[in-house]
């Protein structure tokens, strides 16, 4: 199955004047990331920065060497780019959780991200804390990574701005909470990865509708789904990736 068209789009959003989100991407290994950290000027954006490449050295080592093992986790009912995605992710999230313990409280980072890796017709996702993918086929959109927010801890409402705090995140607590999926692509299909400074404020029906219409390029449809969230009232970073096949 081949990559027809990728964007990603970053930005501190109208009212911040730092921006803790970030994403990258190895089209060699097919290895596509969006991250929403927390912490602060100089502490969550370096922390997303060090996540990164800690993420994608690691999984480097993994893909390039067949005979490699699973060093930190290993599951036999997973692919092997799943296991590799969460061997990468742990061992990232030991180096910032041990980080974060030789550090006062008011100094330390973290990081939710949706994390995801190609292998042929398949792709794995796997997602912490407070970011989302949704898959779109045929008109039809279903979410597959659900953020891990306050939104789900009880039937009370919380204001709007507490609603998407990640409840789980790298570098966060002592083991690392996780959702892992498999999605068998088709021709046609897209991907969209994004933080709570775009879903937030947005209805799926919003989102269906611009994943739908026709626009110029990928990037376009990015760009009009981060205006349309500040539109609605967003306040804070923002971070989407759209894959489509």
């Amino acid at each position: 199955m081949r990559l027809k068209a990728y964007a990603a789009q970053t930005h501190q959003g109208p009212y911040l004047q730092v921006n803790e989100d970030g994403y990258d991407f190895d089209f060699e290994n097919d290895l596509f990331m969006i991250f929403d950290g927390f912490g602060g000027s100089g502490i969550g954006d370096r922390a997303v920065e060090k996540l990164k490449s800690d993420i994608k050295n690691f999984f480097t080592q993994i893909s390039d060497d067949p005979n490699a093992t699973m060093p930190l986790y290993y599951n036999p009912k997973n692919l092997l780019e799943g296991n590799a995605i969460l061997n990468s992710m742990i061992s990232a999230h030991q180096n910032l959780f041990k980080s974060n313990s030789e550090k006062p409280i008011n100094q330390r980072a973290g990081s939710s991200a949706v994390v995801a890796v190609r292998a042929d017709s398949l792709i794995v996702l796997v997602g912490v804390g407070n970011c989302c993918a949704y898959h779109y086929r045929q008109g039809t959109l279903s979410k597959i990574i659900i953020e891990d927010t306050f939104k789900y801890l009880s039937k009370g409402q919380f204001e709007t701005k507490f609603r998407t705090s990640p409840m789980n995140a790298i570098g966060m607590y002592p083991e690392l909470s996780y959702q892992m999926r498999e999605v068998r692509l088709l021709d046609g299909d897209k991907l969209l990865l994004m933080t709570d400074g775009i879903y937030a404020f947005l209805s799926e029906e919003e989102i269906l509708h611009h994943l739908n219409r026709n626009a110029s390029d990928a990037q376009e449809r990015l760009n009009s789904l981060l205006k349309l969230s500040n539109t609605h009232g967003n306040l804070d970073n923002q971070t989407a990736m759209i894959l489509e096949f």
